[in-house]
């Protein structure tokens, strides 16, 4: 027999998007994607459990944080079906994606503080540098931005 949570448990896909800031077609989509799962009642109308609510605002700030959806949905996956995710689920999930957030956070640091020197000095070129790039010598290492994304 499986237990099925009470009404006051549950709250329509209504509730949810103004109690998430999310629009129903928002809503929808993410459960379309499997990210939230509604609880059919009777007469076939969504209900989702309150504990949905920290879900789809855990997936805003993933999304806010850079996070790729196919990401976001591997870690949701590890969240238990059919029960409120507890403090140590969540704590989890957090623990999994610390290390990309801080890499981020690392990269976009020396990223703002290498563009304040490379826009700062006028030239714009990482031809002519003579700050980044004397001579050139960044071509043998390959394309793109060496200095500034590494």
């Amino acid at each position: 027999m499986t237990n099925r949570p009470s009404t006051k448990d549950l709250i329509s896909i209504g509730e949810m998007a103004r109690r998430t800031g999310l629009s129903v077609s928002a809503i929808r989509f993410y459960e379309d994607k499997g990210l939230v799962e509604p609880i059919r009642t009777g007469g076939n109308q969504r209900r989702f459990l309150r504990s949905d609510i920290r879900r789809l605002s855990f997936i805003l700030i993933a999304q806010q944080l850079g996070l790729a959806l196919g990401d976001i949905e591997s870690e949701l996956a590890r969240l238990p079906k059919g029960r409120t995710p507890n403090a140590r689920d969540w704590q989890k999930i957090s623990r999994s994606i610390r290390g990309g957030i801080d890499d981020k956070i690392t990269q976009l640091e020396r990223t703002r503080d290498r563009l304040d020197g490379c826009i700062g000095c006028g030239c714009l070129s990482l031809t002519h540098c003579q700050l980044y790039n004397k001579d050139d010598v960044l071509a043998t290492e390959g394309p793109g931005p060496r200095k500034v994304l590494i």
